[in-house]
């Protein structure tokens, strides 16, 4: 009996899984799943109308969300003096200037961005090869070029997205953390989607978001149906 109630469980999940959401049904479905020991993200997959091979039509970009939630991520920081000892009391790790540029060419630290102040991007583009192929490279449309150390690792450390398609046309994105109220979880989508469209190529043609997923971190993947979607 317990067998036959399990497949029934299964056939249903599969069954939610294949179907198509509307934003706030989504997401009240992501909040009923069995839940993982330890607080999961909320993350987004948009599909983008663009080609990839045309250099024009990839985007990238940066903001902060309306809702913001606290989001670890390991960060390389190249500065020195007053900055640094900034970063360091925000408890940041990876600190320097030519002597962080070896570590990271000796590959023995992992991160997940890395955030330059002006001066030192002398020293940032000798390890471009390293940072550049992981889409990490700083920038200034990114805010991670900056004379403002402090307040790029706060707003970081806050949720800040920092964004740009794959090789298939895919942005993907952390929007939230799973215990967070379900309007805002919903306002954060909104507002990455808002931002994505204000992104959008003049060269890209027809209907720009062709997908959208939901997931949570250990969780399920559902499609969004854009048919009622408004941004």
């Amino acid at each position: 009996m317990k067998s036959k109630n399990k497949m029934k469980d299964l056939s249903k999940n599969a069954r939610n899984i294949k179907k198509k959401y509307s934003l706030n049904e989504a997401i009240k479905f992501l909040k009923n799943q069995k839940k993982a020991k330890f607080i999961e993200s909320v993350d987004v997959a948009v599909q983008l109308a663009i080609d990839v091979k045309k250099m024009e039509q990839n985007i990238r970009g940066s903001f902060a969300f309306p809702n913001g939630f606290e989001k670890k991520r390991k960060i390389a920081v190249f500065t020195s003096g007053r900055s640094a000892e900034k970063a360091k009391i925000l408890g940041i790790k990876l600190i320097g200037m030519e002597d962080l540029a070896e570590k990271l060419v000796r590959k023995k630290n992992k991160f997940d961005l890395v955030i330059a102040s002006v001066e030192s991007m002398k020293i940032v583009k000798k390890v471009s090869h390293i940072i550049g192929p992981r889409g990490l490279m700083p920038s200034l449309k990114t805010g991670t070029i900056t004379e403002d150390i402090e307040s790029c690792i706060k707003e970081v450390q806050n949720g800040k997205a920092f964004y740009q398609n794959d090789k298939n046309g895919i942005v993907h994105s952390s929007v939230g953390k799973i215990d967070l109220d379900e309007k805002k979880i919903e306002e954060n989508i909104r507002f990455f989607l808002k931002h994505l469209i204000r992104s959008k190529p003049i060269s890209a043609k027809g209907a720009y978001i062709k997908k959208l997923h939901i997931s949570t971190t250990m969780g399920k993947s559902v499609e969004i149906d854009l048919s009622n979607l408004s941004c």
